[in-house]
């Protein structure tokens, strides 16, 4: 057979870097999925077909890929049920900023607008989650059309679609399109030497300096501390931004938000100036509404969030590299010792403090399967987080050490993203120690993809928090001032599942048999699942509680007891009491 659309769409993502797509084939993408096999595969110089079990769990994994490696990922999903089950992880991979690009195939041309079997609208469906989508109609637009949209994807950060009808894949070559070179690096954004000398002149000035840096600090973590350093300013970071600065930090502080710790909310509220780094916090309730400078590469980011002194759109990195010169160094370390020593105090009597004391209660308390976790991972496992109080544990027990990584739906916040990001974080790294911090309720939606992990023996440990419940939302509806409503389910014994699928499993209820089962776990060479029956009734207090939150618990409280479940309000209070900020 001669050459195909599809066989030039895997020789141009070939020559971008790509070396795998994660999908689920399909009839209108026969003609692709046929032309990866033709490849030869990776080891050939083609590419790998990952096989999944559900679309969404494909975008998912090449997000986490392209988080982990910085480079292209690509996912792919068969026309109708396929694009909508892909779109989940493609909106998380875009929100997230990672470069993917997303294969979507579509029903034959001649069909479209005829309400065929399965028609959908893809380009109007992944409009929102891209940067570029764009239906190739001819075999003449592929070249052209392909390479705008790997730019793109890793020019803009985030996510790219393609749509594919079925017969222009198969459709013969356009023939050697005209050779122009793919650009696959991001732009650094330089600010301008003006706006520099006005934030230096605010730095100067301010008596306390707080900062408050994102994952847009990644390649500027030298930069970050050196600018903590020369202004004795405390560091605060988001839960993306953890790896980056928390580990060796002399000048951290914690987090803020409903997963906050530390005196991070203190600082940032205390400070004269507050420096937001990278980050597009969405929270506002917990920032500053005034005494605010902003630097971001995304112009788009800058106020909005909360209202800004200053604001400068460009690179992290390249801007703080040109402010330091401009700085007078202090030696006042008054407000930066103040917040170092209130961290330290939260931190060993309500962080570690509850960890340590629920050690030989049951259920199991999740803290302190959280704790073991970090002492016993492997210095540069990758851990990938449910959405839901498992971002909570991780948030507060995770220990970065410049090695680790920790990915999760941070943006987005969808369920069920632990399993699929662990599918493509251990293709990406397969010498790497993969975990999940895996809710009952998460790992219910896809778990399919247990199969997935199988079939590509894969060694990712799966550990399950089984709480028999939607924890956060429990917990959302105590703060709103309502009793808990439809967020507990029959419980489930995960282990029994995953075992007929070729999983090393162990179950566990009691906290003395924990460290032995997760360090069985750990050392298997090959899938495990680890099901750890947890209390639902461990709170996520946030450092800072406002009165409406306080009050709102306090009325939700009432309402069980005049229920009648004043045995669920004294469980809940043994559980938490010593959780409760000092």
């Amino acid at each position: 057979m001669g050459t195909t659309v599809a066989d030039d769409l895997v020789s141009m993502l070939v020559q971008a870097g790509v070396t795998r797509i994660y999908g689920l084939v399909g009839d209108s993408l026969n003609a692709l999925s046929d032309a990866v096999r033709r490849s030869g595969g990776a080891a050939k110089g083609g590419l790998d077909w990952v096989h999944v079990h559900n679309e969404e769990a494909a975008a998912f994994a090449a997000s986490a890929d392209a988080q982990l490696t910085g480079k292209l990922a690509v996912c792919a999903g068969s026309c109708g049920p396929g694009n909508t089950h892909l779109i989940q992880g493609v909106m998380d991979a875009h929100r997230s900023g990672a470069p993917v690009l997303a294969l979507a195939s579509h029903i034959a041309t001649k069909q479209v607008g005829s309400g065929f079997f399965q028609e959908t609208r893809p380009q109007e469906l992944f409009q929102q989650a891209s940067h570029y989508c764009e239906t190739v109609s001819t075999p003449e637009q592929l070249s052209r059309c392909t390479r705008l949209a790997v730019q793109n994807a890793i020019g803009k950060a985030g996510a790219s679609v393609l749509v594919l009808p079925g017969d222009v894949l198969a459709a013969d070559s356009a023939g050697e399109a005209l050779e122009s070179a793919t650009v696959t690096t991001r732009p650094l954004t330089v600010a301008d030497p003006a706006a520099v000398h006005e934030l230096a002149e605010r730095l100067n000035a301010a008596e306390r300096v707080a900062i408050f840096a994102g994952i847009g600090c990644a390649g500027a973590r030298d930069e970050v501390l050196a600018l903590a350093g020369t202004l004795q300013a405390p560091v605060g970071h988001t839960l993306r931004g953890k790896d980056v600065l928390q580990h060796d930090n002399p000048y951290d502080v914690g987090m803020t938000g409903l997963l906050g710790y530390g005196a991070c909310y203190q600082a940032l509220h205390e400070a004269d100036l507050v420096l937001l780094l990278g980050t597009d916090f969405p929270y506002d309730e917990f920032l500053p509404q005034q005494h605010t400078v902003q630097i971001d590469i995304d112009p788009a980011r800058l106020g909005r969030r909360t209202p800004l002194v200053q604001g400068l759109a460009a690179d992290v990195g390249t801007t703080l590299r040109a402010l330091l010169p401009l700085l007078r160094e202090r030696t006042d370390r008054s407000f930066l010792d103040t917040m170092l020593r209130k961290t330290e105090h939260n931190l060993e009597h309500n962080v570690d403090a509850y960890r340590t004391a629920t050690q030989q209660q049951t259920p199991i308390h999740p803290e302190y399967l959280a704790g073991l976790l970090d002492e016993l991972a492997a210095p540069d496992a990758v851990f990938t987080v449910d959405t839901g109080m498992c971002c909570t544990w991780a948030a507060r027990y995770l220990t970065p050490n410049g090695q680790r990584r920790i990915l999760g739906s941070f943006v987005h916040g969808s369920m069920a993203n632990a399993l699929p990001m662990a599918i493509g974080a251990q293709i990406a790294a397969p010498d790497r120690q993969v975990i999940t911090f895996s809710g009952d309720g998460g790992l219910a939606m896809l778990l399919g993809e247990l199969l997935t992990v199988k079939t590509h023996r894969l060694p990712v440990k799966v550990v399950v928090f089984n709480n028999s419940s939607l924890g956060m939302v429990r917990l959302e509806m105590l703060v709103a001032g309502d009793p808990p409503f439809e967020t507990d389910h029959d419980e489930v014994d995960y282990a029994a599942i995953a075992a007929p699928m070729g999983f090393l499993t162990r179950r566990v209820t009691d906290p003395d048999d924990l460290r032995a089962a997760i360090t069985e776990v750990l050392a298997h060479d090959g899938p495990a699942l680890l099901d750890v029956v947890t209390t639902k009734d461990a709170l996520e207090v946030p450092s800072h509680v406002t009165f409406a939150e306080a009050r709102g618990f306090a009325l939700a409280l009432g309402k069980v007891v005049l229920s009648g479940g004043v045995g669920d309000v004294l469980r809940l209070a043994k559980a938490n009491v010593r959780n409760i900020p000092t």
